[in-house]
């Protein structure tokens, strides 16, 4: 048994108590699993209303860290034989329709595991509980949301593909996507804390998430703990302790066996989840294999991916080579760049690995006017100038419906518009935020930077930021 965590939660509890305190994060949970020995450090509140503690065993939602959840449900019907990953998603759901003609009946089933499917549906939120809410989101996609691009061409974050996988799943398995999720992976996977809903987290120690409140340079409390049960396999609803998201990450450390010994995916499955799907081949978008992110730290491999919820943001980031899984959530969304100090500090100090500069260094900038103009994707049109030698963006969120605007404010604390930002050139169709040092993106904060892809006219049709692409307005 390895002693190592002991040095690396000293480490954790010290850098969350420098980092917290001053900004008034509430509160922060952090794990990590290394060569048969795991940590649990919590700090801090649960609900700074409450004064609730934030403690080892803390409940917490894990946001978007549930694709992968959803993904690993996806392989095991695969390796039952009631899916195809190649085959056309309106096979199985002849239901699935978007607005732009015969979109939908490109999309394959790997598509939705690997972001490529196009969906423009990132920030369409029906309002829905119950079992039926994931048919009510896809009868929602044929009404109100088409195709950013075609399957395959480049990568954009979807939400929107990973609820249409979820609600494949309760087609082929005749079975409510939470009860799937509960019998096949929660029992399977040795995530004994874990539940989907608040009925059954309030009966336990559960965190609930903060905005940052500029008034009093503290943090609120969130007005909403989750999002509508139709986002649930993109993430609205699962919710589950450090110790649970580790033993998930562990299952796929040990190439689909969990801590318990039992058997949630095959080798293969596991390792194909693993293999690159897709390389946009720019540093803000990591490769994607199925569901994980692979994201390059020099040599290093680390399969992750984060997940934010009303107020707050987890994040799991799994090894392979190492034998080391890292789990962490804070109740505000700043401590991302925590979640980022840690990781850094596993991977060089812990690991003692090389991590060079992602962007090594700045190129002169050429003719910014090719990348002006209006961008949109789903309800979000992006305004870029270039004023100085960068760009300016003006971002505009341009609600659907008053449920739709009600939803969204309260996932993001507050609505659009955000102040204009401006954007310095890194190098050829690569921005990053003005006056951040390069070696600020080394870590997840590489989402952060902003490519243009698709040149046509000599002009970029697609602006890609977080992840999520927008394409240019043909006025624009």
């Amino acid at each position: 048994m390895s002693h190592v965590p002991e040095a690396a939660a000293a480490h954790i509890r010290e850098q969350a108590a420098a980092y917290c305190d001053p900004a008034k994060i509430p509160g922060y949970l952090a794990g990590v699993y290394h060569d048969g020995a795991q940590t649990v450090v919590a700090h801090g509140l649960a609900n700074a209303v409450t004064g609730a503690p934030m403690r080892e065993d803390t409940g917490f939602l894990f946001g978007s860290v549930t694709k992968l959840l959803t993904t690993t449900l996806v392989l095991q019907q695969v390796e039952r034989g009631t899916i195809d990953l190649g085959e056309r998603v309106v096979k199985y759901l002849p239901e699935f329709n978007l607005t732009t003609p015969a979109a939908a009946e490109q999309i394959r089933v790997r598509n939705l595991l690997t972001h490529t499917n196009g969906i423009d549906a990132d920030l369409f939120f029906p309002d829905a509980k119950g079992r039926d809410a994931l048919k009510i989101f896809l009868e929602g996609l044929g009404r109100y949301c088409g195709a950013l691009f075609a399957p395959d061409e480049y990568i954009s974050y979807s939400n929107g593909g990973m609820i249409v996988a979820g609600r494949l799943l309760e087609a082929v398995t005749r079975t409510p996507y939470h009860d799937l999720l509960k019998r096949e992976l929660y029992a399977t996977a040795s995530m004994d804390n874990s539940c989907t809903s608040a009925e059954e987290a309030i009966l336990r120690s559960t965190a609930v998430g903060h905005f940052p409140d500029p008034a009093t340079g503290g943090a609120r409390r969130t007005s909403m703990f989750m999002l509508p049960d139709t986002w649930a396999p993109a993430g609205a609803t699962p919710i589950g302790t450090i110790s649970d998201l580790l033993a998930f990450g562990r299952t796929h450390l040990a190439h689909g066996a969990s801590p318990s010994g039992k058997r949630v995916l095959s080798r293969e499955s596991a390792a194909r989840m693993q293999s690159v799907s897709h390389d946009m081949a720019t540093p803000n978008v990591p490769p994607i294999g199925l569901g994980w992110l692979l994201m390059p730290f020099g040599e290093t491999t680390v399969l992750s991916h984060s997940g934010a919820s009303p107020g707050g943001v987890a994040l799991l980031a799994v090894v392979p080579g190492h034998d080391l899984a890292f789990a962490a959530f804070g109740n505000d969304p700043r401590a991302m760049a925590l979640h980022d100090q840690i990781l850094l500090w596993l991977l060089r100090q812990h690991l003692n690995l090389d991590v060079p500069n992602l962007v090594p260094e700045v190129s002169p900038a050429g003719d910014l006017t090719p990348y002006t103009g209006t961008y949109r994707s789903n309800q979000l049109r992006v305004d870029v100038s270039a004023v100085d030698g960068q760009l300016e963006e003006k971002m505009t969120y341009e609600p659907l419906d008053d449920t739709q605007e009600r939803i969204f404010t309260g996932f993001a604390g507050g609505s659009l518009p955000a102040p204009p930002r401006r954007l310095a050139p890194i190098r050829t169709d690569l921005f990053a935020p003005a006056g951040m040092p390069l070696e600020a993106f080394n870590g997840y904060m590489r989402q952060l930077l902003v490519s243009y892809h698709g040149a046509s006219d000599g002009h970029p049709v697609y602006r890609s930021a977080g992840g999520r692409m927008t394409r240019r307005d043909h006025a624009g």
